[in-house]
């Protein structure tokens, strides 16, 4: 039985658990808009931490700033390798139940699955990009995406892009067979009818740099996707949450931005208009260019 336990902030917070692949509970921190507020869109969001560290108060900022705009905003832990989990397809098998926890939890709340995003930052936002794209228990891709949308903040996109030393460090940090990192490649993964996603990256990473994220990004539109990059000069891993780089608050206007267009209804003109209205928002970043 899931307990909410509801505490009296300016917008709605209240913390739940779900259960994970293991039949363990995980923690899910749930934002809302203020009372009498009701929600137009949804996301459940993942924590970085090169999926060895981190936890669900990685993004709560971000959460409680998006319930700010109206958006019911939720950051879902899951289990860690080294911990309780063995290796990846622990991680992701916990972010697909997130993913139907949240799912039901918003159903409550009036939205259905197409108002309903997911997202996260580094691993994390590996992790929703995976579950998005790759269907379950099979490496095949998703025919039905159980959301609308995607938003991805610096995440690793192409696992193969390394160098064959790096690539096995990779493997062997995430619990990886020797060889098989192109299955969780999410640029492996393109396919027509991915869902709309937004990435946003500095273009110093030195973690995932910004020159996959742009292959991935071409590879979205090829594919006739929708695929939203904005890019942060300067700006390193990480760069997104507050107080670091002063990019926090571009980062939440965009994302907020994105998720209202995409997941809400609106006049043609507005979809139009979106990239303007993210530009606007991100000072310091710029949108990529599409391809040529």
């Amino acid at each position: 039985m899931v307990v909410e336990c509801v505490l009296m902030t300016a917008g709605r917070e209240s913390s739940t658990t779900y259960e994970a692949a293991d039949g363990s509970g995980l923690p899910m921190l749930l934002f809302e808009p203020a009372e009498g507020v009701q929600p137009v869109a949804g996301i459940v969001m993942f924590h970085g931490g090169a999926l060895r560290r981190g936890s669900a108060d990685g993004l709560v900022p971000h959460c409680r700033r998006l319930a700010a705009r109206g958006i019911f905003a939720a950051s879902a832990g899951y289990r860690l390798i080294g911990q309780a989990a063995t290796n990846i397809d622990d991680c992701i098998a916990d972010a697909r139940r997130a993913i139907e926890h949240f799912s039901g939890l918003s159903a409550l709340r009036g939205l259905d699955s197409s108002r309903l995003a997911s997202g996260g930052s580094s691993a994390g936002g590996h992790l929703a990009l995976v579950a998005a794209m790759i269907a379950p228990d099979s490496p095949l891709p998703a025919p039905e995406p159980d959301v609308a949308a995607v938003v991805a903040l610096n995440p690793v996109v192409d696992l193969l892009a390394y160098s064959p030393e790096r690539r096995r460090i990779l493997e062997q940090d995430a619990g990886i067979a020797a060889g098989r990192a192109i299955e969780y490649s999410p640029i492996e993964w393109v396919r027509p009818g991915n869902p709309p996603m937004l990435i946003q990256h500095g273009t110093h990473d030195d973690v995932a740099p910004i020159r996959q994220v742009r292959r991935f990004r071409d590879a979205m539109a090829q594919a006739g996707n929708d695929c939203l990059l904005l890019e942060y000069e300067h700006a390193g891993h990480a760069f997104h949450y507050p107080g670091r780089t002063g990019h926090f608050d571009d980062v939440i206007d965009a994302t907020a931005a994105f998720l209202l267009d995409r997941l809400t209804p609106a006049p043609a003109a507005r979809r139009t208009g979106v990239e303007r209205q993210a530009r606007r928002a991100t000072p310091p970043g710029r949108q990529s260019p599409g391809p040529s």
